[in-house]
């Protein structure tokens, strides 16, 4: 029995990541330890053999991070947020700026999962901040429990890419 994964949501620039890197890996990084394993299957012990012992655990590393790269972008709904219609309110792919009760400001942008960064401001969708946020209007006041306790955030701009 399949089970459908839910859907990925990602900005075109994320897809583009994800296929860049899996294309990196297939065509380069793999069959370079491919090369190195075979060279080094063929000095006799393999049970010392430090090339060949590394070479089998980094394919597997490869093999398992390809594959979990094709299941992400086979999962993936590729959302532009140039074209979102309501701009007026939180939606995917927005980048908000927020004031605390400080009036210390912070900016976000929405972001699939798997393209989150949140040193670069990218904040993945499913994140407790990026939930509070979904739908908000400018003005709008969102409370989030965070690890530290309770952070209370002011919507003070909007914006998507034009």
């Amino acid at each position: 029995m399949s089970s459908t994964p839910a859907p990925n949501y990602i900005t075109p620039p994320g897809l583009a990541a994800l296929r860049a890197e899996y294309d990196q890996l297939l065509g380069e990084e793999r069959p370079r330890i491919v090369e190195i394993v075979s060279w080094a299957a063929g000095n006799g012990d393999r049970s010392e053999n430090g090339d060949y012992l590394y070479g089998r655990k980094r394919m597997r590393e490869i093999d398992r991070r390809l594959k979990w790269l094709l299941e992400r972008m086979k999962a993936a709904k590729v959302v532009n947020p140039a074209e979102q219609p309501d701009k007026s309110r939180v939606f995917f792919g927005a980048t908000v700026t927020l004031a605390d009760d400080d009036d210390n400001e912070r900016t976000v942008t929405l972001v699939g999962n798997d393209e989150a960064d949140a040193g670069a401001g990218r904040i993945g969708w499913d994140t407790p901040l990026a939930r509070a946020l979904r739908g908000g209007s400018l003005g709008d006041v969102r409370r989030v429990m965070l690890p530290g306790g309770e952070k209370t955030w002011e919507i003070v701009t909007i914006d998507y890419p034009a």
